[in-house]
């Protein structure tokens, strides 16, 4: 029996919520599992990684193996690195507002000189 840690989807459409399980590489990926280890949320600031690493090892002691995901996951919690956030992207539009704001505020202060 092949057996695999990897990633379950839950939460709603477009609000994903992953649990990291430990299943049969044969069952779907949201179907019957061994056990759970831990908790993956993307969509909180910042990320949010809960697993069990005691666990995690455990399972792969007895041959179980890691998909790329949790492998990343894993490594993410064992050296305790912040997880990297995406910036803000703002519109073109908002983009000039704000570079013609700031070219007023810059003659204002050269006038008030």
């Amino acid at each position: 029996m092949a057996v695999k840690i990897r990633l379950a989807r839950h939460g709603a459409k477009k609000r994903p919520y992953y649990r990291v399980v430990v299943a049969d590489s044969r069952m779907p990926r949201d179907g019957r599992y061994i056990e759970l280890v831990g908790r993956y949320n993307p969509l909180t600031n910042p990320k949010t990684i809960e697993i069990n690493l005691d666990k995690v090892d455990e399972w792969i002691g007895k041959g179980a193996q890691m998909s790329n995901a949790v492998e990343h996951l894993v490594a993410i919690v064992r050296e305790g690195e912040p997880v990297k956030q995406e910036k803000n992207k703002i519109s073109k539009k908002a983009a000039a507002k704000a570079a013609a704001a700031a070219e007023a505020a810059a003659e204002a202060a050269a006038d008030a000189e």
